[in-house]
């Protein structure tokens, strides 16, 4: 069963409903976590995992033989980003515009094409002091794509038998968090009672409605601004699994890397019944 967490915006509490939920479904069954936020993980701060699996990922670019090129243009008229460009006797190639999908190389007559590897990142992994599966993408710093990384990251189970898998998205309503949420069995969507709250849950709802994904609410920082996301949820029949109030230790104890459920244990048999509206859910 693969749960995701996601928000319309960064600062909402995501990863730390992600990480205590984490903690409580350990306790249950076997958990794998993915922290899919390649462009600034922190799910990592708060589990402690010890990483000691490493790989490199990105996608493979065409490099051209010019001793074997003709100049036809044919790989140039099939990219639809614009990567390859052919100018006079040069073919030129934009990494940096490439989406990796193969056509240049397929179709160029004369096999002059070929394919490497362009590392955009790294692939993380280890294990908890709780035994949670962890892993996560680190995007090397300048790179203009998350998707390729989270992708890879997805597919990537080393000796992984996971009941629960848990999927921590980037913030936003990208290409990358559509990528990390695409497969999902249930979307824990988590906001705040703001305006601007309000607007970016709006977001993230209409992308896990549009993949057909069933989903909860978390507001936290339960307290302030006002009663707009609640009347949303209702409205859309989202059903709100779980309130964090706006508590002074709570940000304190996060801010010193603590997990949610450190800070505020009296939360547990909360988390524990969000989990059992999930599964049932799933399971229906």
């Amino acid at each position: 069963m693969q749960i995701v967490t996601a928000s319309g915006k960064g600062g909402t509490g995501k990863t730390t409903v992600a990480t205590s939920l984490a903690l409580i479904a350990a306790e249950q069954d076997s958990v794998r976590f993915l922290d899919c936020d390649v462009e600034a993980p922190n799910a990592g701060l708060f589990l402690e995992p010890v990483l000691d699996a490493r790989k490199e990922v990105g996608i493979l670019i065409p490099q051209v033989d010019e001793e074997t090129c003709t100049y036809c243009g044919k790989c140039a008229e099939v990219c639809q980003f614009h990567a390859i460009a052919v100018v006079g006797k040069k073919t030129l190639v934009f990494p940096e515009l490439c989406h990796g999908c193969g056509s240049c190389t397929l179709v160029c007559p004369e096999n002059a094409i070929t394919e490497h590897l362009n590392v955009m990142g790294v692939l993380e992994g280890g294990s908890t002091p709780e035994q949670i599966d962890f892993a996560q993408g680190v995007m090397n710093v300048g790179e203009p794509m998350a998707v390729p990384i989270i992708r890879e990251l997805k597919k990537w189970i080393p000796d992984s038998s996971s009941e629960i898998e848990i999927w921590d998205a980037p913030p936003g309503a990208s290409c990358p968090v559509v990528e990390t949420i695409r497969g999902a069995d249930f979307a824990l969507l988590v906001t705040e009672p703001t305006p601007f709250g309000l607007h970016d849950l709006k977001q993230v709802a209409e992308i896990v409605k549009e993949l057909d994904i069933p989903a909860g609410v978390v507001i936290n920082r339960d307290g302030i601004g006002d009663s707009a996301v609640e009347a949303y949820c209702e409205d859309s029949a989202l059903p709100i699994l779980i309130r964090i109030p706006m508590e002074r230790r709570i940000a304190e104890a996060i801010a010193s890397g603590k997990l949610l459920l450190e800070a505020a244990p009296e939360y547990r048999p909360d988390f524990e019944a969000m989990l059992k509206t999930i599964v049932a859910e799933v399971s229906a």
